[in-house]
């Protein structure tokens, strides 16, 4: 799932090659993509791109036009990205015969395409007058790199949560999703299952410090790579996520996995528990 640092990558990447773009065509490939049925995507031809911005996951393509201010937001949810095309194929989109849920052409011939595979089709695109107009995007919480520790601490303080759950809630800070948890927690050199009511303040700086080494890294990794490249570089970036059975980079103990019914997550037992094993069962007593 594309996170914060891919999907600030794409922004940037948009922001650099559509600003000041007039759309030209929106084409709707997969209809369950649509969330919303007013204004229609049509609304959007003949407006101007003004910005691109990036709201957690979220991506924001802000356009001026007859009809005012309209926002084209999207999340790629777990299987989706984003194909850009220097030059658009010509040939009208075909609903339901290819991967490609949307297609934007852009007045210099240029354009990208949404697309998502697999069968559970979660990708979500919104046409909007306002991108708060957007409940998910509306509820977000602060973003991470903004946070200063004081005002971290405070997010922990009332919560009783497992840590991960904590750093994946995108109400609670924008834009963390399994994968740089788990890296962020690896980095703490704390177990997944931690209670955030058990963090004693030395705890929450070292978690603090991770969320901004490990997120602060990926970004600047991701910065001026083509939407093509992101997903790989984040993929040869990772440190225990998706690296069930290899050595740990730190102390080459063996990563470990714990899976649920429609993900898992990585960990170092010598780097974050203390050795031990935690229970790979979804239902099970995890250790702490």
């Amino acid at each position: 799932m594309p996170e914060m640092p891919e999907v600030e990558g794409l922004a940037a990447f948009l922001r650099g090659r559509t600003m000041g773009r007039t759309l030209t065509g929106v084409e709707v490939g997969a209809v369950s993509a649509l969330k919303t049925y007013s204004p229609a995507p049509s609304a959007l031809v003949g407006a101007q791109v003004s910005d691109v911005l990036r709201r957690g996951k979220w991506l924001d393509i802000a356009t001026a036009g007859a009809d005012g201010e309209l926002h084209l937001l999207f999340h790629l949810a777990r299987a989706g990205w984003l194909r850009w095309y220097d030059t658009v194929p010509k040939a009208a989109l075909r609903p339901g015969r290819s991967p490609i849920a949307l297609r934007v052409r852009l007045d210099d011939g240029a354009g990208f395409d949404l697309t998502e595979a697999g069968t559970r089709k979660r990708l979500a695109v919104h046409v909007v007058a306002r991108a708060d107009d957007v409940p998910a995007v509306a509820t977000l919480g602060p973003e991470p790199l903004g946070l200063g520790l004081d005002e971290f601490r405070a997010l922990l303080a009332p919560r009783k949560q497992q840590v991960k759950g904590l750093l994946r809630d995108q109400s609670v800070i924008a834009g963390i999703g399994n994968a740089y948890s788990d890296e962020i927690l690896h980095v703490a050199r704390m177990s997944p299952f931690a209670l955030t009511s058990t963090l004693d303040e030395e705890s929450a700086r070292r978690l603090h410090t991770a969320m901004l080494e490990v997120l602060g890294a990926a970004i600047g990794q991701a910065s001026g790579k083509p939407a093509a490249e992101l997903k790989d570089a984040k993929r040869r970036s990772m440190r225990v996520h998706g690296r069930t059975g290899e050595p740990c980079p730190v102390c080459g103990d063996t990563v470990r996995e714990v899976s649920f019914a429609d993900s898992s997550l990585q960990y170092c037992p010598t780097c974050q528990t203390g050795g031990r094993i935690l229970a790979d069962r979804r239902m099970s007593k995890l250790l702490r």
